[in-house]
């Protein structure tokens, strides 16, 4: 029980530091291209989301806060998916399009469920905006905890 608790831990936090590292890194980028936006924005933006604006006027601080809750909430998200592969196995079998659709339901539920109840001052936004937003969600969180989690239930 210790040893396959340990593993779920492991397994878990790889995935969730593996997916916020990319997810992070495909915002600033995104955010870089599209409107010459520097990371420590993207971080004031993620937390935004527990202060208000006064984040983007915390300076090293709040960009640490936002990197900080940016990795839980990637962590947070590889632990749903861990334990619904536990009940649902073809979430393990078919990582590809478990972890894709994973993403979808991921950027719905932060865009239409978390962000709302957050203190995000919200603007509209272009549907291409949130077609970029969404596969990058998919790409790099969906996906690679899905095949995180599946790399490691072959080990274990």
């Amino acid at each position: 029980m210790k040893n396959q608790t340990s593993n779920a831990v492991r397994t878990i936090l790889i995935a969730g530091l593996i997916a916020g590292v990319l997810d992070i890194t495909g915002a600033c980028v995104y955010a870089w291209v599209r409107a010459s936006v520097p990371p420590v924005r993207v971080f004031h933006s993620v937390a935004s989301g527990l202060l208000g604006q006064a984040a983007f006027n915390g300076g090293a601080k709040t960009a640490a806060l936002g990197l900080a809750l940016h990795f839980l909430i990637a962590t947070i998200w590889a632990t749903v998916f861990y334990v619904a592969s536990r009940r649902f196995g073809f979430l393990v079998k078919q990582p590809i399009p478990a972890g894709l659709i994973y993403g979808v339901v991921v950027y719905l539920f932060m865009n239409f469920v978390v962000l709302p109840l957050s203190a995000v001052t919200r603007r509209p936004q272009l549907v291409s905006t949130r077609i970029y937003q969404a596969l990058i969600i998919m790409f790099c969180v969906g996906l690679p905890i899905a095949l995180i989690v599946r790399r490691f239930e072959r080990t274990t």
